[in-house]
């Protein structure tokens, strides 16, 4: 079945970096557009930024262009969300997800989520 496992998130100071990573199994990852969202307690998952399959197009939030990439490696079935020059404000659980669609409508896959705090 579809697995999407993420990893990297942590507790960084203001103005540092993380990398996460969101490694997927159970599909071709190849041929699936990739997304990272975020969440805050209470509040609706924000997307943060999106890839096409072949990497060609990719897309921002307003609040992190410039500071934040998203790549993936298809050989290796991973999506990666590098964040830089971070800020308390990116303080959320940050999900991986993808999605396709069957005769019986749109299935959505999410990670399980990894928590990024940013403070002093």
């Amino acid at each position: 079945q579809v697995q999407l496992v993420e990893s990297g998130g942590g507790l960084v100071q203001p103005g540092g970096s993380l990398r996460l990573s969101c490694v997927a199994s159970g599909f071709t990852f190849s041929s699936y557009p990739m997304y990272w969202y975020h969440q805050a307690p209470g509040k609706e998952r924000e997307l943060v930024a999106s890839i096409t399959s072949d990497s060609g197009s990719t897309n921002y939030a307003n609040s992190v262009k410039g500071r934040f990439t998203i790549s993936r490696d298809n050989a290796k079935n991973t999506v990666y969300l590098q964040m830089n020059s971070l800020k308390p404000e990116d303080t959320y659980v940050y999900y991986c997800y993808t999605f396709d669609r069957s005769r019986y409508g749109r299935n959505d896959y999410w990670g399980q989520g990894t928590q990024v705090t940013v403070s002093s």
